[in-house]
């Protein structure tokens, strides 16, 4: 371990993390004596009610509706229009999803876009949710592979996904560059985006673009499970086993248990990608409506560390066909050999939602989690000088080619959220609850000799270790943040529960630090954020609903993002935000409409840069005012064709001028207040057609993102593209213990198409531009791109048992 790890929080983050396993075995006695001692039967619109606060509480929308109790409307089973699966229904999921499972009937007093398992299960297996949410009208996403081992960016209403709050169960999961390492796609029920909001109980705060929610696989009642294996394009194959325990004696308990093995080549340049991954649930549920539920997962990967190409190496690649990837073989001048940038990582991942029904009125929520990953990247280094030594006190010769390292010796963050739930009367819902969090990030960087085969060697074997004399070079600092957070919130009801009001309130306190090693320079803040939440819906009838959603998010520099950070003596300021929605939806048995328009204001605008070695920094970047409207639109099966067509306006501009330095370094400002925002694209529109008959099912989709700016300064900017998806797939009957045979071809970029889909991080200026005070600029940085990966095929044969 570092010497300087920075312990003070070790011992709560501990204790959290027994809260999280040991809750949830507490939970069984606690919600099984309160069952077992009631004297009063519990009816059952109460187990609906609470077991469907308890899912929301989880971060989880449901795919049904109650039986409605007034004849015309159909009432939510929730005060809050959610339900747990297991709620008796009128409708079924395939009632409630539409467009082929891109589009679902929604309820919520917010904007709410989900695609369902209908559209996940015809999809590639290597899917990420990434990949599974591209046609939503809200976001423009950017992945670097299509073998599903990286994850990629985000764009959403001006925003990234650093704005987000990415969730699995409603708990914190990887950020959007490695998403793959939560959860395989099999094991996804659904993926919500909420993209101008979040819950008042969320373990969030960094939601100004809203929230991303992944909702895990619920164990079967019966035994059994899934197998698949897939092959594809850049030598791609991999294997999936889960297996499904059923309903364990007499105990109510199920679990299952998944491995999945996926191997490919890089796409762009030579390198060789490994994942490992492994996912376990366990679930329990009361006739009183109480559950208690576990997902977990570990991932180990391998994979080669990209190359992001700048406009003139992206410019050659179409034109020539040259590539800008790892070179196969070693080169001990370049040492850019794809075996010396290797990105290697550990990653555990843990949620325990448990939901406690003390009285018919009463409800307890605790929701612990933990997320903890190590690893390290490494990338070419500088040759050595002569002046160095290995530990030994060996000379390492002059021009030796050195390996550079990012090291993560710990990324933790671990937290519960705890919260109590009453019902004061037939029309209020009162919510009072406390969420703590801490992330502690511990990294260093480090160098050593690369190995003769121009491979690089773990930067903990002391054999290659570059060292001055007896000292080793170990820069590296520890960054992190403690939440403390009280929130509470009302839910009101009224004529026929067709009038829904939610008024929250969310008091955030957080203490931020950031150490250098081996100075130990410390800088750090603490900070305290009001944060409103107002939403109401109005149900005319059973078709028709409007709503309007007001809050207030801020967000503050993530722990990954200041440890990349050049140290200067003060944080980045908080980033805050102001949005409203205002929407419209209509449904019946054969349409879905959805329509939402949103206005944004934000503060102290956090904008990612890329630093390389797939490392991101961040800073400020004035103000800004987003604007502009989603629209949806989906059918049920017509002669089984199920359309589907989402549209987004964007009109996000900067509000200030943003500072900046002339080639003499006078201190002047960029000309920006006006000018469109990064990331900004003003129109995206998504197509998507599914067609079911009989065993056979397809779905083609098309997204268009237009041109956007990707500087501060607005010199460099990228085209409008389009990329698409189709899938094919036959159901076969069921053959021996095969209860659902089923083959499936699934393909990307049709076309062949080279564009670039996106940035990893915002330049600042492309080429000198004419300043403030007339003169013209100094050197800056441009962009770095993703570039939509070339035509794949990726084939699939599965099966359940």
């Amino acid at each position: 371990m570092c010497p300087y790890r920075f312990e003070k929080y070790s011992s709560r983050k501990a204790l959290l993390l027994v809260t999280c396993l040991a809750g949830f075995g507490s939970s069984f006695l606690a919600a099984s004596a309160q069952a077992a001692s009631s004297d009063t039967p519990v009816h059952h619109k109460a187990h609906a009610r609470h077991a469907a606060r308890a899912q929301a509480a989880a971060g989880q929308k449901s795919d049904v509706v109650a039986v409605p109790a007034h004849p015309k409307m159909r009432r939510p089973a929730s005060i809050n229009s959610t339900g747990d699966e297991h709620v008796t229904v009128s409708t079924s999921r395939l009632a409630r999803s539409r467009g082929g499972g891109m589009m679902r009937v929604e309820t919520a007093p917010y904007a709410i876009q989900t695609i369902t398992k209908a559209f996940i299960e015809a999809k590639s297996p290597t899917s990420t949710a990434l990949d599974l949410i591209k046609n939503l009208p809200s976001v423009n996403v950017s992945t670097p592979d299509t073998s599903g081992m990286q994850g990629g960016r985000i764009q959403s209403r001006s925003l990234t996904d650093a704005d987000m709050a990415l969730m699995v169960d409603g708990a914190p999961a990887a950020s959007a560059a490695y998403m793959a390492e939560d959860i395989d796609s099999e094991n996804l029920d659904s993926v919500s985006l909420t993209p101008g909001s979040s819950a008042v109980d969320l373990p969030a705060t960094s939601a100004a673009a809203g929230v991303m929610n992944e909702v895990s696989h619920d164990p079967s009642h019966e035994f059994g499970g899934l197998m698949d294996f897939s092959y594809g394009t850049n030598n791609l194959s991999r294997e999936f086993l889960r297996v499904e325990s059923g309903d364990i004696a007499k105990t109510g308990v199920r679990t299952f248990l998944s491995f999945s093995n996926t191997h490919a080549r890089s796409w762009m340049g030579a390198g060789i990608n490994e994942r490992r991954h492994l996912d376990f649930g366990i679930r329990k549920d009361w006739e009183n409506g109480s559950f208690a539920k576990l997902f977990m997962s570990w991932n180990n990967e391998d994979f080669t560390i990209d190359r992001y190409p700048t406009a003139a190496q992206f410019y050659k690649y179409k034109a020539t066909g040259e590539g800008y990837g790892r070179k196969a073989g070693f080169d001990a001048v370049g040492n850019d050999y794809w075996k010396n940038n290797i990105d290697h990582w550990n990653q555990i991942f843990l949620s325990a939602p448990i939901h406690i029904v003390l009285t018919d009125k009463l409800q307890f929520d605790l929701r612990p989690y933990y997320n903890m990953g190590k690893g390290w990247d490494g990338s070419a280094g500088t040759a050595a000088s002569g002046a160095t030594n290995y530990k030994s006190g060996a000379p390492i010769a002059q021009g030796t080619p050195i390996t550079s390292y990012f090291l993560e010796n710990a990324a933790l963050d671990v937290g519960a959220t705890a919260k109590l739930g009453y019902d004061i009367d037939k029309h209020n819902h009162f919510e009072l609850g406390y969420w703590y969090e801490n992330q502690d990030y511990t990294q260093h960087f480090p160098t050593s000799v690369t190995k003769a085969d121009g491979s690089n060697p773990s930067p903990n074997d002391s054999t290659y270790q570059v060292y001055s004399g007896t000292t080793r070079s170990y820069p590296g600092n520890t960054t992190g943040y403690e939440i403390h957070s009280l929130f509470l919130q009302d839910t009101a009801k009224y004529f026929h529960d067709h009038l829904l009001v939610n008024a929250g309130f969310k008091y955030v306190m957080s203490n931020v630090w950031y150490t250098t090693y081996p100075g130990r320079k410390q800088m750090g803040q603490n900070l305290t954020a009001p944060l409103p939440h107002l939403s109401v819906s109005y149900h005319f009838n059973e078709h028709h609903q409007v709503y309007i959603n007001a809050e207030g998010d801020f967000r503050q520099p993530s722990a990954s993002a200041l440890a990349n950070t050049t140290y200067t003596g003060t944080l980045p300021k908080n980033q805050y935000s102001i949005k409203e929605e205002l929407g419209y939806r209509y449904n019946d048995k054969y349409v879905i409409v959805d329509l939402d328009l949103f206005n944004y204001n934000i503060t102290n605008r956090l904008l990612t840069t890329y630093l390389g070695n797939n490392q991101s920094g961040v800073v400020n970047a004035g103000n800004q005012t987003a604007r502009g409207f989603d629209a949806m639109f989906s059918t049920q099966p017509i002669y089984g064709f199920s359309p589907y067509v989402s549209f987004e306006y964007l009109n996000a501009r900067m509000d200030t001028n943003i500072a900046a330095s002339d080639a003499s370094g006078n201190l002047t400002a960029f000309r920006t207040k006006g000018t469109q925002a990064p990331l900004s694209p003003h129109v995206m529109a998504n197509f998507g057609l599914t067609y079911v008959h009989q065993g056979f099912f397809a779905n083609a989709t098309v997204h268009y993102t237009g041109p956007q700016s990707v500087t501060i300064a607005g010199d460099q900017r990228i085209p409008g593209y389009v990329t698409n998806t189709l899938s094919l797939g036959y159901h076969f009957k069921p053959v021996w213990y095969a209860k659902s045979p089923t083959i499936r071809l699934n393909f990307t970029n049709l076309t062949g198409s080279i564009v670039r889909t996106g940035v990893v991080g915002v330049g600042t200026n492309a080429s000198a531009v004419r300043l403030m005070n007339g003169n013209l600029s100094g050197n800056g940085s441009s962009a770095q791109f993703y570039v939509e990966p070339r035509f794949s095929m990726t084939g699939t044969i599965s099966t359940g048992f």
